[in-house]
């Protein structure tokens, strides 16, 4: 089989001149063979060809089909690109073809997911299910689970493999089948049931096999069978899976499955003892994660390296990579299963250097993390490195202990008597705290109820409002006229404003107060992302952290997204623009908001262009918290507030 991929591809770059044609006759009515649906015969300059392509198309669909799969598959070698392709296609069918626009959205997903970005990725996928086939779906789906691998929700994921299963084989869609089959190989393989993920990997090969093409896809499963041969010691075969896959990587230039393969192949020549091959194994990993640029491929590749130098004894070259490792997982990194591999090879690497209580740190943190996912590792290996620890730091006081003990047998009979009356003490200080304890562990658990339930509340009125929001998307998408559309939207974005401040309040630790800055950023983010400008306008946030209570970050969370949509429909016909967003105190109860920006300026009397709901919105959202407000409109517009709050 392995002959058989490498006499293919030296086919290809012979004849790569007659394969480039077959991708487009301008001569038939459907001129383009699409790629990895119709035809796999070409090599990685398929992409210029479809760049090059989409300047001469002017049919809409096909256009719209060229720029869908430049975007998706540009997210293989460059993912800044990738969006921009997404962009520009959210933007040419925002108002002409919804269906289409939900497949970008799809893309879209696809893409932010692997730049980290999950929570704006699940929810351009949500919005998308409303808009596209039955037969999307099982790509859509596929996406979805994959923001719950990256979470750490294997068996959520794996719930969205089994509906992209079903929805296969209803429709009879072996790609869609292959699809899932690959996803809950890789699940169980992450869940360390070797067997089963070896079964489910071959099932998919399978499908892909009957299909007939070898894709992005494809690809990925022979590095995931890979993997499930090396966990059961079969090194000959995953070798084997793992060569195939390289192949058609280079052919088609995946970066991030070419990453993936050297990441396994460190850890396999390293159980073979060869070790220089898997030395350059990892430098290939970081050269092709750096290609990528991201940050996940980044983080494990650094892991493989700091794992191969631990096995090799150089275990302080081990602390450096696996330090690297741990500060590329930023803390929209998300798989707690790569996170806890860093922390578990940083722990013996510092355990070998017998710096026991950074190994203990190490292994916790481990121990947390794996215990997220999986069953929580067994406390003897945390309970040895601490006795350990404490061991080596009383190695070095038992000197003084041994003088202590000689100058204690001189004062016995003195402790004697007070011992006596320290007992009596005792007897009465372990009353009143046994007493205490009881009173304490009462008001622990009703603090935790309350606690809970708080978030509980917030919770579900977060997932209400998901829920208006999808229910507003659902009705745009029936409704023809641009300023309904448009007024949907921003319907969507109020909704979504009030829902990121019930999912900050139960997800972090304060149940009464939000951090403004970080999540202005959010809103700012999605603001940006809904009008597909992301590239051409820059917020700046030209505070420092803030906290505010709900009532008034609420309001506030509105006020700055009408002004925000405002500028992005209004300030910028050029496209090209910066907004800047400023939070403080003027004084102790006075806090100042001023939202400004560089573009074109007031064109109208109004402070809000468009409907005047927003200006009535915000003049009514000023009253409420007994603010004023200011406009100037010199370079550019400038809206300033002033509000009493009570700091928190």
């Amino acid at each position: 089989m392995r002959n058989y991929f490498i006499t293919t591809t030296l086919f290809l770059i012979v004849f790569c001149g007659s394969c480039y044609g077959q991708l487009f006759d301008f001569r038939k009515t459907d001129p383009y063979t699409k790629v990895f649906v119709e035809t796999d015969a070409f090599d990685a300059s398929y992409l210029s060809q479809l760049q090059e392509a989409l300047k001469k198309i002017e049919n809409d669909t096909l256009r719209f089909s060229v720029l869908n799969d430049l975007a998706y598959y540009w997210h293989t070698q460059n993912l800044d690109s990738a969006l921009t392709f997404a962009q520009e296609g959210l933007r040419l069918t925002l108002q002409k073809d919804s269906l289409w626009y939900g497949r970008f959205q799809i893309t879209q997903g696809a893409i932010l997911l692997r730049q980290e970005k999950l929570d704006s990725a699940y929810m351009v996928l949500e919005q998308a299910k409303q808009k596209v086939k039955e037969s999307d779906l099982g790509f859509l789906n596929t996406q979805l689970g994959y923001v719950f691998e990256r979470r750490g929700q294997l068996g959520k994921a794996a719930d969205y493999a089994l509906e992209s299963l079903r929805l296969g084989r209803k429709l009879n869609d072996l790609k869609a089948q292959a699809l899932a089959y690959s996803d809950l190989s890789n699940l169980f393989w992450k869940q360390s049931k070797f067997e089963k993920g070896l079964e489910y990997g071959e099932k998919s090969l399978s499908h892909f096999e009957q299909w007939g093409l070898e894709d992005l896809d494809y690809d990925f499963t022979l590095y995931v069978v890979g993997n499930n041969y090396l966990a059961l010691n079969n090194h000959k075969k995953a070798l084997e899976y793992y060569e195939r896959s390289i192949v058609i990587g280079e052919r088609y230039g995946f970066y991030n499955n070419l990453s993936d393969v050297y990441i396994s192949l460190v850890d396999l020549y390293a159980y073979l003892k060869q070790f220089n091959k898997a030395k350059e194994a990892g430098e290939n990993a970081i050269k092709y994660a750096y290609l990528l640029d991201n940050a996940f491929m980044l983080m494990r590749s650094y892991l493989s390296v700091g794992k191969l130098q631990n096995q090799l004894g150089n275990y302080e070259s081990a602390i450096t990579n696996l330090d690297k490792s741990i500060e590329v997982a930023t803390t929209n990194f998300g798989d707690e299963y790569y996170l806890s591999q860093a922390y578990q090879s940083l722990g013996e690497a510092y355990f070998q250097s017998e710096n026991y209580k950074e190994a203990y740190v190490a292994y916790k943190e481990y121990d947390r993390l794996k215990g997220i996912i999986f069953t929580a590792e067994a406390d003897q290996r945390i309970s040895l490195l601490q006795t350990e620890f404490e061991v080596a730091q009383k190695e070095s006081t038992i000197g003084l202990q041994e003088n202590e003990l000689k100058q204690q047998n001189t004062r016995q009979n003195l402790i004697s008597l007070i011992a006596g009356l320290l007992l009596l003490f005792l007897i009465l200080l372990f009353v009143g705290f046994t007493n205490n304890r009881k009173k304490n562990k009462l008001l622990q658990k009703q603090n935790r109820e309350k606690e809970f339930l708080l978030k509980e509340i917030h919770h579900r009125v977060k997932n209400n409002l998901e829920v208006v929001s999808s229910l507003l998307a659902l009705q745009s998408a029936h409704i023809k006229d641009p300023k309904i559309i448009d007024a949907m939207v921003e319907g969507q974005n109020r909704v979504h404003s009030m829902s990121m401040i019930h999912q900050r309040l139960y997800q972090g630790e304060d149940l009464a107060a939000i951090e403004m800055k970080d999540y202005f950023k959010n809103l700012g983010s999605h603001i940006i992302d809904s009008f597909g400008m992301e590239k051409s306008v820059n917020i700046v946030y030209a505070m420092q952290p803030i906290y505010l209570d709900v009532d008034t970050a609420v309001p506030l969370g509105l006020i700055v997204n009408e002004l925000l949509t405002n500028t992005l429909k209004y300030a910028f016909p050029e496209k090209n623009g910066i907004i800047t967003i400023v939070l403080n105190y003027k004084e102790k109860s006075l806090l100042s908001l001023v939202i400004a920006d560089n573009g074109i300026g007031k064109q109208e009397d109004n402070i809000i262009q468009g409907t005047g709901f927003g200006t009535q919105l915000i003049s009514l959202l000023t009253q409420q918290l007994e603010g004023t407000l200011k406009s100037e409109t010199k370079k550019g517009t400038k809206i300033s507030f002033l509000f009493k709050v009570k700091p928190i």
